[in-house]
């Protein structure tokens, strides 16, 4: 089991950044491969961004690449999402996702475990 806590959204500025982090228990961090997705009303649930457990690999839409930086701390039990240059388009529910498989978070975004998600609203 991993249990997953986000923090970290809010409301910004077109053109500004947020910082989102996901907590991590349970299951050690290590061992599962982290995504963020995320959700806007009435479209459907969207990937954002994934790494790999060591942290040597990350994964990226294409809507986000150049923009967004995912990161973790397996010390600390913790992932990122550095969001820069935010667009109101980037506006939705960010959810922080886990699993042992690369295959489930990043081919089939499919993962096993999601967090609660934190809201992230964009003004233009």
């Amino acid at each position: 089991q991993v249990q997953l806590v986000e923090s970290g959204g809010g409301l910004v500025q077109a053109g500004g950044s947020l910082r989102l982090s996901c907590a991590a228990s349970g299951r050690t961090f290590s061992s599962n491969v982290m995504g963020w997705f995320r959700h806007a009303p009435g479209k459907e649930r969207e990937f954002v961004a994934a790494i790999s457990m060591s942290g040597g690999s990350t994964y990226y839409a294409d809507s986000v690449k150049g923009r967004f930086t995912i990161s973790r701390d397996n010390a600390k039990n913790t992932m990122y999402l550095q969001m820069n240059s935010l667009k109101p388009e980037d506006t939705a529910v960010y959810y922080c996702a886990a699993d042992s498989s690369t295959y489930l978070v990043v081919s089939t975004r499919r993962p096993g475990y999601w967090g609660q998600g934190t809201q992230v609203t964009v003004s233009s």
